[in-house]
This record gives structure tokens, C-alpha cells and sequence, in this order.
């Protein structure tokens, strides 16, 4: 058994350049040894834990979706929301909701205290994201790259 005590774990806080996506985490998994390059199942674990403390009036990152990662979350404590494809649903301490690959989210801390989420995401390899409201596309093959383009044929450039 490998254990860890969350209270130790350093967070690590993040920052846009212009501060619009504020937020900070404690990577669990990795603490657990969990390495999310590896190609060996037991180094990588099946899924990805980590608690996200976003800071009031903050929001972490950009309204996204994942194309194969599903992501679980449940609030430990304070209160904001929860953005999708349906709008904003409040969302407080106690509340757990998931979000399946293809279905775009983001979460916005609107209180005056620090909202606390367990996170827990399956982590796929290869994993890609979309990103809506800039209609850019993460990639991870082998690098991560954001790009932005028009669509092409499949067949483009090649004959």
C-alpha cells in the first residue's frame, strides 16, 4: 500500500498572464507515484485525483470538453457553478456530478470564500480537448499543443 497524508501534499497554485483563470490544486495521484506518461498500467493508475481550490470570484480555466476523459467531481466545501451546455446550476458542499467526454464544462467560484473540489478523472492517453468559446483543440500526439485551424479533407496534401 502507498500512502499519503493530503495535508502534506504542496499546492500548486496557477495563474492566466492576464489572471482571468485563477486556481490551485493538490495533485494526489502523483504523490502516489502515479506517472501520466508511463505506458505501464500499474505507473499510471486508472484515474487521476487531485483536490482543486479555486480562489473567490475565480474561475480555473477556460469552458472545455474532453474528448475522452470523463471527470467526476464532488464539493468538499463552499459554493459556485457549474457551467455546461445547459447553463449555470448552482452547485454547493456535498454535491457530486460527473461530466462524460464530449459534454463541455467549466467551474466558477461567484462567493466569497474558496470553493474545495475532489476531483477524479480516468486520464486517458492520447486524450484531446475542445474549447468552444475560443474553438481551439488541445492535443496530446505525443506533445501537448493547442491549435487553432480551419477543418481539411482527410485526404488534404496527401495525393
Amino acid at each position: 500500500m502507498k500512502k499519503i497524508n493530503t495535508n502534506e501534499i504542496e499546492e500548486l497554485s496557477w495563474s492566466s498572464p492576464k489572471a482571468k483563470f485563477v486556481g490551485a490544486g493538490k495533485d494526489i495521484s502523483e504523490a502516489l507515484g502515479w506517472d501520466p506518461q508511463a505506458a505501464d498500467a500499474k505507473a499510471r493508475h486508472p484515474f487521476a485525483v487531485e483536490i482543486l481550490r479555486i480562489p473567490p470570484g475565480q474561475t480555473p480555466y477556460p469552458y472545455h470538453s474532453h474528448a475522452a476523459q470523463w471527470e467526476f467531481y464532488h464539493v468538499i466545501s463552499g459554493q459556485g457553478l457549474a457551467r455546461d451546455e445547459s447553463g449555470r446550476t448552482p452547485i454547493a458542499e456535498g454535491d457530486a456530478f460527473i461530466y462524460a467526454p464530449g459534454e463541455a464544462h467549466q467551474l466558477i467560484n461567484d462567493s466569497s470564500d474558496d470553493l474545495v473540489i475532489y476531483v477524479i478523472a480516468d486520464n486517458p492517453i492520447g486524450e484531446s480537448c475542445y474549447y468552444p468559446d475560443s474553438q481551439k483543440w488541445l492535443v496530446r500526439s505525443p506533445e501537448r499543443r493547442l491549435l487553432r485551424g480551419e477543418a481539411l479533407d482527410y485526404f488534404d496534401a496527401e495525393e
